[in-house]
């Protein structure tokens, strides 16, 4: 009986420390795998200027695609004249002045813009 009883205690053991080992590998992974997430650093965010705004708005006032003002500014209205414009030129629906549509609308790029 002793030796039932010694012989439960030991595996009772073994499996205890066994998980406790296991929990430490997963924490430390997890640490590790959170640093190297957020050490990855970012490129450059691609921003349209006030002018390269106001020429999209004109081309999506012309097309029947916003019925709002010049204003240089990307508002919601601008946003959702740009999502319809994408759509239907067979770019990814953004709502942004990203690259690929200020080149479909024919609008020029700065230098910097160029090279990202």
């Amino acid at each position: 009986m002793k030796k039932l009883l010694s012989l439960t205690l030991s595996l009772s053991l073994l499996f205890v420390s066994s998980i406790a080992g296991s929990a430490q590998d997963s924490s430390t992974t997890s640490k590790i795998a959170a640093k190297s997430i957020s050490s990855r650093k970012r490129g450059p965010v691609f921003r349209a200027n006030k002018e390269q705004v106001n020429q999209a708005q004109v081309i999506l006032k012309t097309r029947g695609l916003y019925g709002g003002g010049t204003t240089g500014k990307l508002d919601d209205a601008t946003r959702a004249g740009l999502k319809e414009y994408q759509r239907a030129e067979g770019l990814k629906v953004t709502g942004t002045l990203n690259k690929l549509t200020l080149e479909k609308m024919s609008i020029e790029l700065t230098d910097k813009q160029k090279a990202m």
